[in-house]
């Protein structure tokens, strides 16, 4: 793929989008609670990919991704969105 030029408008959008990078991958963890609860078959297994991929770039420690993955509960995943958000789970970022 060729080197983009980008405009200053679209680099500050991009800048802006890395910027916020941790709260939109920790409301999109939050939404893969929800939507994994709603659905089934392929959907679902789909939002799980999703939410490991979510919470390994996250930073999340992987014995936590581990056990969400294994257990395949959404109320696990939903205690991991509620420990980062109140601060208890520590995320090396």
């Amino acid at each position: 793929m060729a080197d983009r030029e980008y405009s200053n408008y679209q680099k500050k959008v991009i800048q802006r989008y890395y910027d916020n990078r941790d709260q939109l991958d920790h409301q999109k963890l939050s939404e893969l609670v929800t939507n994994i609860y709603l659905e089934s078959g392929k959907k679902r297994e789909k939002h799980w990919q999703t939410a490991e991929d979510v919470m390994r770039r996250m930073k999340v420690p992987e014995s936590r991704i581990k056990h969400v993955m294994d257990s395949r509960d959404a109320a696990i995943l939903a205690a991991v969105v509620e420990d980062i958000q109140s601060g208890k789970l520590r995320l090396d970022g």
